[in-house]
C-alpha cells in the first residue's frame, strides 16, 4: 500500500477572518480523500500561537487555509519557504500584492487591467489633513471605504456624505493604517476562479454574486444560509470571455500560483468590465463560490484539492 501524503491544514490565526478560516479548513479536512492523504489539522489561535512546530519530517505539504493578514499576505508563505515545506497557493510576492488593495491596483494599472476610480491615504494623512474632502474630491458619492489590507468584506462602509465618510474611515482605520476609497459603480458583481501554475493557468466558468443590499457583507457571505451566487451565470459570450481573459491576466500580473478568485464589476449599460480585486486564498468551503465555479467547470471539490496539492509539490520540485 502506498504511504499516504501528510497534509497539514493551517487554520485560524490572529486576523479578523479567524472564524472564516476555520469554516474553510473544516471543509478541506472533511473532503481530503483518505486513501491518498493523511490530514493534520493545525489550528493557530487568535494570538498567533501554533499548537505544533511544523517540520519536513512531520508533514509532506501544507494547505494554508488562512484568510486575511498573517495568513494570506505572504507572512506564512515566507515562513513555510524558510522551512522548506511545499505549500498550496500563491507565493510571498503574489500574496502580499493581492492582499494590499493599493499595491494590487497599482499592479493592475501597470498591466492595463481596468479598475474603478479610487483614491488612498494613510492614517497620518487623514488625521493631519485640514481638508478631508480634498482627499476624495476626485470621486463622486456614493463611495466605498475599505481598509487596504482586509478581506471578507470586513471594515467596509458605503458612504454618501462627509459625516458617513468620516465614520467609515474611522472604522477602516481600526483594521489598517491605509484606507482605500472607491467610486461606486452600478454593476453586476461577477467572479471567476483561476487554477494552475505560473505559465498555463486555467479560468473557470464565471459566476454572479447575489447581492441582497448595497454589497455582499460578512454576514451574507458566511453567516446566512441564503444563496449567494449563481454559477454558472448566463452572460453575453463577449463578456464571459473577457472575464476569463482578465482573470488570467490579473493572476499573471501579481505572479499568481495555484489558485485565485478574481472579482469583477460588469456595467451592463456601457458594457465595461472592471477588475475589483483578486483573492489568493478565497473562502474554501464546498459552498464557497471558488469551489462551486470549478465544480461547474468539471472539477469537483476533492479533485480540486488534489490538483492544488499536486501543484504545491510541482513548484517545490518534490
Amino acid at each position: 500500500m502506498t504511504e499516504r501524503v501528510r497534509v497539514a491544514v493551517l487554520a485560524g490565526g490572529p486576523s479578523a477572518e479567524h472564524e472564516v478560516s476555520l469554516q474553510s479548513a473544516h471543509a478541506v479536512l472533511d473532503a481530503l480523500p483518505r486513501d491518498l492523504y493523511e490530514p493534520v489539522p493545525v489550528i493557530i489561535d487568535r494570538q498567533g500561537r501554533w499548537p505544533v512546530e511544523l517540520r519536513r519530517d512531520r508533514v509532506d505539504v501544507v494547505f494554508p487555509v488562512l484568510h486575511g493578514p498573517f495568513g494570506e499576505d505572504g507572512v506564512v508563505q515566507g515562513h513555510l519557504q524558510t522551512l522548506g515545506i511545499p505549500y498550496v497557493g500563491c507565493g510571498v510576492l503574489a500574496s502580499a500584492v493581492a492582499m494590499d488593495k493599493v499595491a494590487m491596483r497599482r499592479t493592475f494599472l501597470a498591466e492595463d487591467i481596468p479598475v474603478t476610480p479610487y483614491v488612498w491615504f494613510t492614517e497620518h494623512e487623514w488625521r493631519t489633513s485640514t481638508d478631508s474632502w480634498g482627499l476624495v474630491k476626485s470621486l463622486d458619492w456614493p463611495m466605498y471605504v475599505k481598509p487596504a489590507g482586509m478581506g471578507s468584506s470586513i471594515g467596509i462602509s458605503r458612504v454618501t456624505s462627509m459625516e458617513e465618510l468620516r465614520a467609515g474611515v474611522d472604522l477602516a482605520l481600526t483594521y489598517d493604517r491605509v484606507v482605500v476609497v472607491e467610486q461606486e459603480v452600478v454593476a453586476r458583481e461577477l467572479i471567476c476562479g483561476v487554477l494552475g501554475d505560473h505559465d498555463t493557468p486555467d479560468a473557470s466558468v464565471p459566476g454572479e454574486l447575489i447581492v441582497p443590499g448595497d454589497w455582499l457583507d460578512y454576514e451574507a457571505k458566511y453567516l446566512s444560509q441564503a444563496e449567494i451566487a449563481t454559477i454558472p451565470v448566463v452572460l453575453p459570450e463577449r463578456v464571459a470571455e473577457e472575464v476569463r481573459e482578465l482573470s488570467l491576466r490579473a493572476f499573471r500580473a501579481i505572479g499568481g500560483y495555484g489558485l485565485s478568485r478574481v472579482d469583477f464589476l460588469y456595467e451592463e449599460d456601457t458594457g465595461r468590465v472592471y477588475v475589483l480585486e483578486i483573492n489568493t486564498m478565497p473562502g474554501f468551503t464546498s459552498r464557497s463560490v471558488y469551489a462551486r465555479a470549478w465544480a461547474a467547470s468539471g472539477v469537483p471539490y476533492p479533485e480540486l484539492l488534489r490538483r492544488l496539492i499536486d501543484l504545491a509539490f510541482a513548484r517545490s520540485g518534490s
